[in-house]
């Protein structure tokens, strides 16, 4: 039998990619953090991480692994909550960005409810910016946004490249203006799409400008211009695009769950727990070959 403690702790390791970030989520130390993995490598038999100075990687029995884990750990953490928490109760305002909502997340809110029916949970889904701001203003207690890498708020749940999306009919001619489709201002995403260009001395403009993931898609299904997401939130029916379009790298992004540190810890750390420990990408999408 898998010890959770160690179950735990790898979830965290494969979902970071990082010893330092996990040991930081889980207030750990790190070669506390590096201990519960090789205690879990021995007691599983088999090399469940490759490690280097520069990167971390899963091996095939370490995906496995984590898959195992995660499920371990979701049916101790209902027997739990079954046994000694199904009675929480309280009231947890929770804010979403709404391209997150592409992911697993209504299947876990779902499941939460059902596991703690006594909470009452409010959902606010809008752009990260503005939840972040009602987050800081007292009106959320919980929000899963995106942020720019560094800024080491929250807990992180996994980094995550963005990327340029669009048709995988689509082209681009170089002597005319990128067609941007974009979330208005501010807007991370749209921010690193104006700066990667800007600085490759490629002109653009916005033929949509939408406070909403559904516009974003709606007008890149269209074919009237490309969009950038996050690698894992890439819809199955859109595609990377490919560098040969000449579009510049945007960087990373952190997809992060931030707390109000006044409100109630109970349900923010249920709701924690089950995004944690749930895989949130969408099916990969496609790279264009164009």
């Amino acid at each position: 039998m898998f010890d959770p403690t160690l179950l735990r702790t790898f979830v965290v390791v494969a979902q970071t990619l990082s010893f330092t970030q996990a040991a930081r989520q889980l207030g750990l130390s790190q070669p506390t953090v590096s201990q519960h993995v090789r205690r879990l490598e021995e007691q599983a038999g088999r090399q469940l991480l490759v490690r280097d100075t520069r990167a971390v990687a899963l091996t095939d029995n370490g995906e496995a692994m984590a898959g195992f884990a995660r499920t371990i750990l979701a049916a101790n953490d209902a027997a739990t909550s079954y046994f000694t928490g199904s009675a929480m109760r309280g009231r947890l305002r929770f804010g979403a960005a709404d391209d997150l909502a592409l992911t697993q997340l209504p299947r876990i809110l779902r499941d939460f409810r059902q596991l703690y029916p006594q909470i009452n949970l409010e959902l606010t889904v809008t752009q990260s910016g503005a939840l972040q701001r009602r987050l800081k203003s007292g009106h959320l207690d919980l929000v899963f946004v995106k942020q720019t890498p560094g800024e080491n708020e929250g807990r992180l749940v996994r980094r995550d490249r963005m990327v340029w999306v669009g048709l995988e009919s689509t082209r681009l001619d170089p002597a005319l203006p990128v067609p941007l489709i974009s979330y208005q201002a501010p807007s991370l995403t749209r921010a690193a799409a104006v700066r990667a260009l800007e600085d490759i001395g490629r002109t653009w403009r916005i033929t949509c400008n939408t406070r909403e993931v559904n516009g974003i898609l709606a007008a890149v299904r269209a074919g009237i211009g490309i969009a950038v997401f996050a690698q894992s939130l890439i819809p199955p029916d859109l595609v990377q695009l490919s560098a040969p379009l000449g579009l510049p790298e945007l960087g990373d992004v952190d997809i992060a769950l931030v707390a109000n540190p006044v409100a109630a810890a109970g349900p923010i750390e249920a709701l924690t727990a089950a995004i944690l420990n749930t895989p949130l990408a969408t099916k990969p999408a496609a790279e264009s070959r164009g």
